[in-house]
């Protein structure tokens, strides 16, 4: 694939010495490094840079070799119109795009990183969290589905969203070959590849009775018998080949306005919100917190004390203090 849609980098000069590190184009950047990434991260860096690139072009400004100067202006006129997140997105994209001598200087430019600092000075740092299905919400959800194909297979996708703890890119590339039933009714999900695990060691996720049901019905009722557990449904309900990632928000969306929840939960629910909600119900179960970790496969606690920023200070220090002296 080639970036045909992206401006060409006009008058780069030509390597000094046979290098070619700060002046590679940056198509050939991307390729080169294709399949170090996932599908998602190269789609990410493309489409970063193509905004990067626009306000470039839009300037008069050389984008490549990335400068220091061009992108401490960049990330202040951005800290304007994005959400800090992004903002930090489109300079890790950069720095990945246009890896090497002269993005690597640019990235370590005092002037960058104030940039920064101003940015999240004016703006803080706190991202907005997708609204978490939890257990309540996740029953609501499947109980106000319809009796339709496409219901039958949403039931079973959000179930084993939530159950899983799934990203929605793991729950597409989910395969029948790697579900393993057990002898009480649920199952077993073999993960073999994911966000954190580049390296495709896999995981294994543990699915309830309840989910498995749900699975086995849409999985006889679509007539899978092999490939990807989740799959299009087109109308008439033809089945297709695969689940994009970028119709898993839409369809929890859909179910929430289904379930009638109202419009502002609608809009805060996201492609996380089952591992979201999953995650939130184990704290106030008071699963402890390595067990969690490894049911989200997080390598740090930084996103489970996120998701669970209001019920964590319920089991905190203070609080047991608290109870201890009968001051709840």
């Amino acid at each position: 694939m080639r970036l045909d849609d992206r401006p060409a980098a006009a008058g780069a000069p030509e390597p000094p010495g046979g290098a070619t590190d700060p002046y590679e184009p940056l198509e050939e950047r991307i390729v080169a490094g294709r399949g170090a990434y996932s599908d998602n991260t190269e789609r990410a860096v493309r489409a970063d840079m193509a905004v990067f690139r626009g306000w470039c072009a839009a300037r008069d400004l050389d984008s490549l070799p990335v400068r220091a100067g061009t992108l401490a202006a960049f990330i202040d006129a951005m800290a304007g119109q994005r959400a800090p997140a992004t903002v930090r997105r489109y300079v890790a994209s950069i720095g990945l795009a246009q890896r090497g001598g002269a993005a690597a200087d640019a990235l370590s430019d005092p002037r960058v990183g104030l940039a920064l600092k101003r940015m999240q000075r004016r703006r803080g740092c706190r991202q907005k969290q997708a609204h978490g299905l939890v257990w309540p919400l996740r029953e609501r959800l499947i109980e106000a589905a319809g009796e339709r194909l496409i219901d039958a297979r949403n039931r079973a996708l959000l179930a084993v969203a939530y159950d899983g703890l799934l990203r929605r890119s793991e729950l597409c590339r989910a395969r029948l070959a790697d579900l393993e039933p057990d002898t009480h009714g649920g199952a077993t999900l073999l993960l073999r590849r994911s966000k954190t695990d580049a390296g495709g060691r896999s995981a294994t996720v543990y699915l309830a009775h309840d989910t498995t049901a749900l699975l086995t019905r849409w999985l006889r009722r679509s007539g899978i018998r092999d490939g990807r557990l989740f799959r299009s449904v087109g109308k008439g309900g033809r089945v297709g080949p695969g689940l994009h990632p970028s119709q898993v928000p839409r369809i929890y969306k859909a179910m929430a306005r289904a379930a009638g929840l109202p419009a502002e939960v609608v809009e805060a629910v996201s492609g996380h919100s089952p591992r979201v909600g999953a995650a939130q119900d184990m704290i106030a179960a008071g699963v402890e917190l390595p067990a969690i970790m490894h049911a989200g496969r997080w390598k740090t606690p930084a996103m489970v004390s996120r998701y669970g920023e209001r019920l964590l200070p319920g089991r905190s220090g203070a609080a047991q203090l608290a109870r201890l002296q009968g001051r709840e």
